[in-house]
């Protein structure tokens, strides 16, 4: 049976050690401040805002809030962010992802000063991740290399599969475990042989947005599998990117969902606004 990887544990733990340096910080007459920009009323945002701003709480930074009617129009939006780049209380900016169709994300993503670009979505930054000389690193896939260090296993000379080529985890998160001198695999809907594939990794993340698609045949005995997955079936449970119940028997570490990788999210969103803030004091 594997053993399971508490993400709340964990997150907490990171988000002890943020309070900590906010405090000494605070000391030195520095304050942190997160600005969270959400456009239009989607309720999964709204969850991932006011999560957001539990965490600010928590750790001692100041929140700053802009709530926007979704029919802003994205000059309105960028006249915001062009704000907030210059304004001297905000470390870090985040904007909530979806947008409403009539703005174009990556035009918003880009008008982001990369120095408080905490997402780590700004191409600038995405840049500094490939050539691994960076100060920020995107929440999730940061988040899943503590949750991973926190097994002991040593990533190095390891096989890593990664399931989902997403800019914001896939592609990242390949790209942090070959810092750590993993043999990374990227796969995907049109990987053939994919179960063959899974079934050689050391290291599984899957995060390919399909309720329980990682099954037990697919995994190796003792293999550390991650699961970034978060779906809502038609009996309104949560559920992850892989059979927990089957994989757990086999697998050798492995994320429930929720309490998983979603808390190490947040957490390492307060990690970069904090990065951000001691980088702006020392300019």
């Amino acid at each position: 049976m594997a053993k399971l990887i508490n993400g709340k544990e964990i997150s907490a733990k990171v988000k002890a050690e943020v309070y900590g340096e906010t405090i000494k910080l605070k000391e030195q007459g520095i304050t942190v401040g997160l600005a969270v920009i959400i456009v239009g009323n989607d309720a999964a945002s709204r969850v991932y805002v006011n999560s957001k701003k539990k965490a600010c709480e928590e750790v001692g930074f100041n929140s700053y809030e802009y709530a926007l009617d979704e029919n802003v129009t994205q000059q309105e939006l960028l006249d915001l962010v062009d704000v907030l780049n210059n304004d001297d209380k905000v470390n870090g900016i985040l904007v909530q992802l979806p947008l409403p169709n009539h703005i174009d994300e990556n035009t918003i993503i880009n008008s982001i000063s990369p120095d408080k670009d905490v997402d780590a979505f700004h191409p600038f930054n995405v840049g500094k991740i490939m050539i691994g000389d960076f100060a920020f690193l995107p929440c999730t896939p940061s988040g899943v290399m503590e949750l991973i260090d926190s097994t002991g296993v040593d990533i190095s000379g390891k096989s890593a599969v990664v399931v989902g080529r997403s800019n914001i985890v896939g592609k990242p998160m390949s790209m942090l475990l070959l810092h750590k001198n993993a043999t990374v695999t990227i796969c995907h809907s049109r990987t053939i042989n994919l179960a063959e594939i899974c079934k050689t990794a050391d290291i599984i993340v899957a995060a390919v947005g399909r309720a329980n698609f990682i099954t037990d045949s697919m995994v190796k005995e003792g293999a550390i599998v991650i699961d970034v997955g978060m779906n809502r079936l038609e009996n309104g449970k949560l559920c992850g990117d892989v059979d927990f119940e089957t994989v757990s028997k086999k697998a050798g570490y492995i994320t429930p969902v929720p309490g998983g990788v979603g808390p190490m999210t947040i957490a390492m969103l307060m990690k970069n606004t904090l990065t951000a803030a001691k980088l702006g004091s020392n300019e």
